[in-house]
C-alpha cells in the first residue's frame, strides 16, 4: 500500500494530475537558491530558456553568464570561479554536459573537488523527435564513475526543486539529471527528501522495485495494476544514485527477496548497475533491470519511444513476474 509518510498527492492516479517537466523544478529551485546564497552564479551554453535558466537571468542578471556553445570552456570557467568561493551551476543538454565536457568535469571539477553543480537537461529517450544524437542515456554512467561526484535524478517537478536547493548546500561536485517532457507531479512539498536517502513510496512484501526519474511514476502504476493479482510490490524512489542509500536498499532486499530496477538510461552502467554491485557484494538476490538494452535512441514521440524501449508499466509488470519465478 502507499506509504502515508511519503505524503504523495491525493489524486495519484487521476486523469487530471498536474504535469510539468523536471527542468521547470530546477529553474524555480535555482532562483530560490540564488535568493538564499549571493555566491550562486549560473553559466549556460546558448540554451538559456530550454534549461529554464532564463528565470535566474531575469532575477540576477549580474550573476548569469552566457558562455555560448562551448561546454568545455563552461566547465573550466566554473571550476575557476569555484576556487574564488562562487557556487557555479553549469547547464546544458545532458548530451553535451556531462557528455561533451566530461574530461573537463573530471580534471578541473572532480579532481580538484571544486564546488560546481552540473545540470544535465533533456536527458533520456523522452527528448523524442530530437533523435539519438540528443538523447543522453549514458550520463548516469559517465557521472557516477567520477570520484567525489554526487548524482541525483529527481522524479518530478517538486523533487527537482528540492534537489536543486539541496545540492546548492553541498560543498563539492554534483550532477542533477532533468527531463524535457512534462510528467506527473505526484510528490508534494511535504514529501521527504534528503540527498543520499532513498524513499519508500509504497510498502510491499513480494518484490521491491527501485526506480529513479520519470519511471518512478510508471512503477507506481505497475504496482497498482498488480494489486489485482495479489502481488504485493514495494516501491522505492532512489533519487540519489551516488551515494547509494545502502541501508534502505539492503533492508528491502532482505524483506522481499527480489528486486527490479527501472531507469530511462542504458541498463549498462546506470542505477541498476550500481544496485547490482551493491547486492552482489552484500546480499545477492534475483534481480531484473528495466532500461535501454545496449542501443542508441531514435526519433519519435516520447510515448512511442518509452514503449519501444520497454520503459512503461506493462514491461515493468512483465519483469516483476519474471523475477518472481526466480525468487
Amino acid at each position: 500500500m502507499i506509504n502515508k509518510k511519503a505524503n504523495l498527492v491525493k489524486n495519484l492516479f487521476g486523469k487530471n494530475i498536474k504535469q510539468l517537466p523536471t527542468r521547470h523544478g530546477y529553474g524555480d529551485g535555482v532562483v530560490l537558491a540564488g535568493e538564499k546564497n549571493k555566491d550562486i552564479v549560473v553559466l549556460c551554453c546558448d540554451l538559456t530558456e530550454s534549461t529554464r535558466n532564463h528565470l535566474f537571468k531575469q532575477k540576477f542578471p549580474n550573476r548569469f553568464i552566457e558562455v555560448g556553445i562551448a561546454e568545455q570552456n563552461m566547465a573550466a570557467m566554473a571550476a575557476g570561479m569555484a576556487t574564488c568561493c562562487k557556487v557555479p551551476f553549469i547547464a546544458s543538454y545532458a548530451m553535451f554536459s556531462p557528455g561533451r565536457n566530461w574530461e573537463q568535469i573530471r580534471t578541473t571539477i572532480c579532481y580538484n573537488e571544486t564546488n560546481v553543480k552540473i545540470v544535465g537537461a533533456h536527458a533520456g529517450v523522452s527528448v523524442g523527435p530530437d533523435g539519438a544524437t540528443h538523447q543522453a542515456i549514458e550520463d548516469i554512467a559517465l557521472t557516477r564513475v567520477l570520484p567525489k561526484m554526487t548524482v541525483v535524478v529527481p522524479c518530478d517537478y517538486e523533487e527537482a526543486k528540492k534537489a536543486t536547493l539541496e545540492i546548492a548546500k553541498i560543498v563539492g561536485p554534483c550532477y542533477i539529471r532533468l527531463g524535457r517532457e512534462a510528467t506527473p507531479i505526484f510528490t508534494t512539498s511535504k514529501t521527504p527528501f534528503k540527498i543520499g536517502r532513498a524513499e519508500i513510496l509504497r510498502t510491499g512484501k513480494d518484490v521491491t522495485i527501485v526506480a529513479c526519474g520519470a519511471l518512478v511514476y510508471e512503477v507506481l502504476k505497475a504496482a497498482k495494476e498488480l494489486e489485482k493479482e495479489k502481488i504485493d510490490v514495494q516501491v522505492i524512489n532512489n533519487h540519489t544514485i551516488k551515494p547509494l542509500d545502502k541501508k534502505t536498499l539492503l533492508q528491502a532486499a532482505k524483506e522481499t527477496g527480489a528486486f527490479i530496477t527501472a531507469e530511462e538510461h542504458q541498463r549498462n552502467g546506470g542505477m541498476g548497475s550500481a544496485i547490482c554491485e551493491l547486492l552482489a557484494e552484500n546480499y545477492p538476490i534475483p534481480l531484473e533491470r528495466i532500461g535501454v538494452d545496449d542501443m542508441f535512441g531514435e526519433s519519435g514521440k516520447p510515448e512511442e519511444l518509452l514503449n519501444k524501449f520497454g520503459l512503461t508499466a506493462p514491461y515493468i509488470i512483465k519483469a516483476i513476474k519474471k523475477v518472481l519465478k526466480r525468487k
